[in-house]
């Protein structure tokens, strides 16, 4: 995240039997004048979070070895997330 290449979005549903799932969505933004450059939502509610680099590293880090314990991955997360500028 070195790198200033601008505001990028990561956004992605969880499926449920409607078709309209909980959204998940991740803004990076490096060129942010305070040390927030991440920025997580998750659903339309309340659950919003600013985080700096090392915060958001490390949970992915945490995140991502609590997932696993929980067995394999749904098919629905097997896809490419393409960042967009929004």
């Amino acid at each position: 995240m070195t790198d200033s290449t601008g505001r990028r979005f990561f956004r992605l549903r969880t499926p449920n039997d409607t078709g309209s799932g909980t959204a998940v969505s991740v803004r990076v933004d490096p060129d942010r004048p305070d040390p927030y450059p991440v920025y997580l939502a998750v659903g339309a509610g309340r659950r919003r979070m600013y985080l700096t680099e090392g915060e958001a590293w490390a949970l992915w880090r945490c995140l991502s070895e609590a997932v696993a314990t929980l067995g394999e991955p749904p098919d629905n997360i097997r896809t490419t997330i393409r960042p967009a500028r929004r």
